[in-house]
């Protein structure tokens, strides 16, 4: 797999899981909820070591995120610059 390859993939991979624990913590938070829409949690405890890591992976998530989109646009430039490069080679003179 050559390096512009490599840049799709590192872009997609982290987009793909940030989403999905955005989405995994976001669907946590609804079935925690009860008929009042009050959250349910079993001690005070447990409710403030839960959305402490609640916010934390949230802001991984946000973070991967925005990691991935930065490779996708490594990944643009270093296509164009490759298709730029291949047609200055192919361009006769």
């Amino acid at each position: 797999m050559d390096a512009v390859t490599s840049q799709l993939m590192l872009g997609i991979i982290p987009i793909v899981v940030g989403i999905g624990l955005i989405y995994w913590i976001s669907r946590r938070k609804f079935y925690r909820r009860n008929m009042a829409g009050v959250e349910g949690f079993s001690s005070f405890e447990s409710s403030v070591f839960t959305r402490l890591l609640e916010r934390i992976g949230k802001w991984l998530a946000y973070a991967l995120i925005i990691i991935g989109i930065l490779f996708l646009w490594s990944y643009s430039r270093m296509k164009s610059d490759k298709e730029q490069q291949t047609t200055e080679i192919h361009s006769p003179k």
